[in-house]
């Protein structure tokens, strides 16, 4: 049996009213517990992910370090999308657990938080290039594109919850990028063009491994 203080996070106001997903989080914790878990409290928040100044996070934590109890989170993105507030929470002796990945190590949860911070840079950096070209090139940007790079980003995370059990234990096992790529090429796991696996295509799905919105390149 364990006891867990339960927090949950929607970036807007009219995504709290609506449920839109908060009601997917509380189905993967409901998911997620065993029937002799207890559950000493839930929190939930409005708040954006790069914002530090949450107090239901806050006052989800004090109970946790009253209670001797553990932080139970739906998915990590919806924590935090910063490495260093992430490791500043589990620095504070706070046992984080995540629905999403019930099993893995504290160091694990280091990693996938780096790989999703390092992508988000990068795709923030193409997507103003990309927007700076098509400017110069006249072209109008509007709905049309943004509602076709969204079916793009949904295909490729259908895709990747198909490969998902064979990708993560291939980065488990073998620990960097480069060795992942080799042992899923022996193992015959397509990307999502169906192409080989290359270190950099490893880092690219890295962070869909923890359920962020962005997507892989390859």
């Amino acid at each position: 049996m364990a006891e867990y203080v339960v927090y949950y996070r929607v970036s807007t106001e009219r995504q709290g009213q609506s449920g839109l997903g908060l009601e997917a989080q509380r189905a993967m914790v409901e998911q997620f517990l065993a029937p002799t878990d207890q559950v000493a409290a839930e929190f939930t928040e409005i708040q954006s992910g790069k914002r530090d100044d949450r107090v239901e996070l806050w006052n989800a934590i004090n109970l946790v370090k009253k209670t001797r109890s553990k932080l139970l989170i739906p998915k990590l993105d919806r924590f935090s999308r910063k490495v260093s507030f992430i490791s500043g929470i589990i620095d504070q002796g706070i046992e984080l657990v995540v629905c999403e990945h019930p099993n893995v190590s504290t160091f694990f949860l280091h990693l996938l938080a780096c790989f999703a911070e390092e992508e988000r840079r990068q795709i923030s950096e193409r997507t103003r290039a990309a927007l700076r070209a098509a400017k110069n090139r006249g072209t109008v940007l509007g709905r049309n594109a943004q509602a076709l790079a969204t079916q793009r980003q949904s295909e490729k995370r259908k895709f990747f919850e198909t490969i998902r059990t064979e990708f993560e234990q291939a980065l488990i096992e073998s620990g960097s990028f480069s060795a992942t790529a080799s042992l899923l090429n022996e193992r015959s796991v397509a990307t999502f063009k169906g192409g080989r696996w290359y270190p950099q295509t490893v880092k690219n799905y890295s962070v869909l491994a923890m359920g962020n919105s962005s997507v892989a390149s390859k």
